[in-house]
């Protein structure tokens, strides 16, 4: 693998209407400000260091490790404050808003892994929340690169998304039609990896596999700021 890539996590979050959450992030921001994405970031090294206790249906995929499903659901929790836990009793975790957001602050600070809040709050990752359906690889001329993983998460019944205001400047739920057809318009600023996701589950909901297709010679609209 290329050294200048980083390995990185991205959830497209699905809510019961198969909306998905888009975020925008802030214009400031040196990769991809201003445009939409889906909540995701790269790979820490305390993601690969996974307690088996507390997990649940533990996949090995032969392309990549585990530690990128610990990602995708830390990025989950830190940027839209969705926790994919299950409880002793398998109903979805649900934290106190002061703790839950205390939990946040430290991930982002590096003061704590997703791991050791499972820990302490005596919850359980289960594999089966995320379903894996593709792999991008950002093109060479970006200034940042990503080996990214894509997967799909429902969204728990008992939680709503809370964007942290410092990552995400707005968040929206769209349907995948809508999503591409505002973009087809000039309304919604989307970069290659979030149209093929988009396009590959409307895809899906007609019968199509879930699956990205093999990803074709791309070029990012650069500069991003």
């Amino acid at each position: 693998m290329d050294s200048n890539l980083k390995p990185a996590s991205t959830v497209v979050l699905i809510d019961e209407k198969t909306r998905v959450y888009l975020t925008k992030r802030p214009k400031t921001m040196r990769f991809l400000g201003g445009y939409f994405v889906f909540p995701g970031g790269a790979v820490e090294q305390e993601d690969a260091i996974i307690d088996d206790y507390f997990v649940i249906n533990r996949k090995e995929n032969e392309d990549f490790h585990a530690g990128y499903y610990i990602a995708a659901a830390r990025e989950l929790f830190e940027e839209v404050g969705i926790l994919l836990a299950r409880q002793d009793d398998g109903h979805a975790a649900r934290l106190d808003l002061g703790i839950e957001q205390e939990y946040r602050r430290q991930l982002l600070a590096g003061e704590i892994s997703f791991s050791s809040i499972l820990k302490q709050e005596k919850l359980y990752f289960d594999f089966n929340s995320l379903t894996y359906f593709g792999h991008r690889i950002t093109p060479k001329q970006s200034p940042i690169r990503f080996d990214t993983r894509f997967f799909i998460a429902t969204l728990p019944t008992n939680q709503t998304p809370r964007p942290d205001d410092k990552e995400i400047a707005e968040a929206v739920w769209m349907r995948p039609e809508t999503a591409l057809n505002q973009y087809k318009q000039g309304k919604l600023p989307l970069v290659p990896p979030t149209i093929d996701s988009l396009e590959t589950i409307l895809s899906y909901e007609n019968g199509g596999e879930l699956m990205m297709p093999k990803q074709k010679k791309q070029s990012f609209p650069f500069p991003l700021n």
